[in-house]
């Protein structure tokens, strides 16, 4: 039952973290591909967990994150830090997502064992956020696994997600501990089968 508290390899909740971030994007703003390079290594797992759980695509997910790092060179140069440099990155992925989904008019599902072993076949996410993001796809409402992806691998603190998604803080609580029941008697399940 761990894995659905933990994050990727770099959380970014301290303000030392926010503020490497910060200067990541400042170094991109002086067109830095060394500066772009990290940025990528340590927010690529974030920003492809959040596409894939609004897409639930991982060829478009995969696209969504290539097009949010291009975004990001091409428009470091207008970020005003406030503090959140994941928001603001999460905010272009979203976006991009959202363009994405309003080309193809719809959400086109994956065979669950042509996203699985994609997901699976991704170095840059660890085995914990692989195994939440797989229980994920399976059992949550779109809303609820985006939730449950921005709080347990992005790291967002739950008002940080209400403002991203535009909802309100209870609801995206009660979203989150609903999911988070759900994906416990999932796992209870799969104990008592074993």
């Amino acid at each position: 039952m761990l894995f659905l508290y933990t994050t990727s390899e770099k959380e970014y909740n301290t303000v030392s973290d926010r503020k490497y971030l910060d200067s990541c994007i400042a170094q991109i703003s002086n067109k830095s591909e060394e500066g772009l390079a990290e940025l990528y290594k340590l927010t690529s797992s974030s920003v492809y967990a959040y596409a894939l759980s609004i897409l639930k695509n991982t060829f478009d997910a995969e696209d969504i994150m290539h097009d949010c790092y291009i975004n990001i060179y091409h428009s470091a140069d207008r970020y005003q830090s406030s503090g959140k440099p994941m928001a603001w990155i999460l905010t272009i992925a979203k976006n991009l997502c959202f363009q994405k989904l309003r080309e193809k008019k719809k959400v086109s599902d994956i065979l669950d064992e042509n996203w699985e072993s994609l997901l699976m076949d991704n170095h840059a996410i660890t085995v914990e956020d692989k195994l939440l993001i797989e229980k994920c796809m399976r059992i949550l409402t779109d809303e609820e696994r985006q939730i449950v992806v921005l709080h347990a691998v992005a790291d967002f603190k739950h008002r940080e997600i209400a403002d991203l998604m535009d909802l309100l803080l209870p609801t995206v609580l009660s979203k989150y501990n609903r999911a988070v029941k759900k994906l416990k008697l999932e796992l209870e399940k799969e104990c008592e089968m074993e």
